[in-house]
């Protein structure tokens, strides 16, 4: 496996629900705020951190996310994409997009992301983690935590100071969104089936090989029209994020 990080995933295929009526005749990740599609900020910062291929999978409207974003080359990288009929949740749509993220079929470390998410992450720190991950002689998990907000106040694992997670105990800290995975973790998960990232967080954090980073800079899980006018607002106001 390349010990650099050179290849992401951005999760684009959720209904996004409670977006609605937004979200009728537009796929999440392309409302926009500060003049972009939210998937496009990521895009972009996945690109200066030097990721070249970055595989997004899609189901709701996933033909406007395809003919919007093309095939990446204004970015300065290789989009590719993941057509799901039905939204396979998120371990689902890591396993048919399996062959889309490894090279060869060789199994790959990648960076996973949320496209509905605005954060001002940079993606070049996780290089080093994912290097080590890639030696590993099993696969782990890398997650980005940030403080709890409003929405989450109980979090959703324990962070302590050494980078280690746990299931159990006080200092808890909320998924931001952003991980590192290894292919290898779902090559017993067929293509085609739905399932949840969760129980592998679960078991990976139980077994003892999940690591973390606490992020505190500006993260927003953009869930209703209120929140993305109000982050629109911010951004156009302060320009920040540019």
């Amino acid at each position: 496996m390349a010990h650099r990080l050179t290849t992401a995933m951005i999760f684009a295929a959720g209904r996004g629900e409670r977006m609605r009526p937004l979200t009728d005749t537009r796929p999440k990740p392309l409302l926009e705020v500060g003049g972009k599609p939210l998937i496009v900020w990521q895009i972009e910062r996945l690109a200066q951190a030097g990721i070249t291929t970055i595989v997004i999978n899609h189901a709701w409207l996933g033909e406007q996310i395809e003919q919007t974003l093309g095939d990446g080359a204004r970015h300065g990288v290789r989009l590719l994409y993941s057509a799901e009929r039905e939204a396979l949740e998120t371990a689902g749509g890591i396993a048919q997009a399996r062959a889309l993220l490894e090279q060869d079929g060789m199994p790959c470390v990648f960076a996973g992301v949320a496209g509905d998410v605005f954060c001002e992450f940079d993606y070049s720190r996780l290089h080093e983690r994912a290097a080590r991950m890639a030696t590993a002689a099993e696969p782990g998990m890398h997650l980005v935590m940030v403080p709890n907000p409003p929405f989450h106040p109980k979090g959703d694992f324990v962070l302590d100071r050494a980078g280690a997670l746990s299931l159990e105990g006080t200092a808890r800290y909320t998924f931001g969104s952003i991980g590192i995975y290894d292919t290898r973790m779902f090559h017993t998960l067929a293509p085609g089936a739905r399932r949840a990232l969760t129980p592998y967080y679960r078991d990976t954090i139980r077994a003892g090989r999940a690591t973390g980073e606490l992020y505190e800079g500006l993260w927003e899980n953009v869930g209703t029209p209120a929140q993305l006018h109000a982050l629109d607002a911010m951004l156009r106001e302060g320009g920040q994020g540019r």
